[in-house]
């Protein structure tokens, strides 16, 4: 069973996805970041692959990608930076990124090269869910690599039950409009918001993201969902941290009111 679906089978609520950017700050902290996120009680950890025009993101995450880049991290970089990483790390591992570098990788060699190192799932947040079904997903599934999808409140209905319907895992529920980190707090609009996609009865759990800073808005956000997803406000405390080991482990029980 893939490590997604079983985290989601075995712990219902306060589920912590963690994001941060392969080879940030230096280019060989991939791994240290992972390990200590593991260790640290991260439920699932989210690795961004570091692109030149990262349009979801906000200011924070877009530094870290564009430093990463600068450093001479590459997705076939990553694979190997990941490679012989399981023994050690038991947290599923979800890629997040966007198609481009994926499409340049080759769909099938990306996927099988998840499969090899032990990623779980994939974020694309820029891949169609047409192209997705019509063209890539006999690859995905032959991998055993699952596609996490990205919903807004913007996002119809009709669309909403069709993700539900080809998703496994969960389901990415992007908190609002705006780009990541660009404000934190959760509104009542946004509450309406989860109410309402709570009332649809979705067969996938879902986590929510976009504004989930510390342990109030990550409560708050796991009040309406199976948890929440953590990018900029992580990505800022490895940014200026001293000893990520010690700093990690801080911050991750921080979140979760430890």
């Amino acid at each position: 069973m893939n490590r997604i679906t079983q985290l989601f089978e075995q712990k219902k609520n306060n589920i912590l996805n963690v994001y941060f950017t392969a080879g940030y700050p230096e280019l060989n902290d991939t791994t240290t970041v992972l390990k200590a996120l593991d260790e640290s009680g991260a439920d699932l950890v989210e690795i961004g692959m570091p692109y030149s025009d990262p349009v979801a993101d906000g200011e924070t995450i877009q530094a870290s990608n564009q430093i990463a880049l600068d450093n001479g991290m590459s997705v076939k970089l990553l694979f190997e930076q990941l490679a012989g990483i399981r023994p050690s790390v038991k947290v599923p591992i979800l890629l997040m990124g966007y198609i481009n570098p994926v499409l340049q990788f080759g769909i099938e060699n990306f996927c099988q090269k998840c499969q090899e190192v032990g990623v779980d799932g994939l974020i694309l947040p820029d891949l169609p869910v047409d192209v997705y079904e019509e063209e890539y997903k006999a690859i995905f599934d032959k991998y055993g690599i699952l596609n996490i999808f990205l919903i807004t409140p913007q996002t119809s209905e009709s669309r909403i039950r069709h993700i539900d319907a080809i998703s496994a895992g969960f389901i990415y529920m992007v908190s609002s409009a705006s780009i990541t980190g660009a404000k934190s707090g959760i509104s009542d609009v946004q509450e309406e918001y989860f109410a309402r996609i709570n009332a649809m009865n979705l067969t996938n759990p879902r986590l929510i993201g976009f504004g989930i800073s510390d342990n109030e808005t990550f409560v708050k956000a796991s009040s309406h969902a199976a948890g929440a997803i953590i990018g900029s406000a992580f990505i800022k405390v490895v940014s200026t941290s001293k000893n990520l080991q010690t700093d990690i482990k801080a911050f991750v029980q921080a979140i979760k009111g430890a």
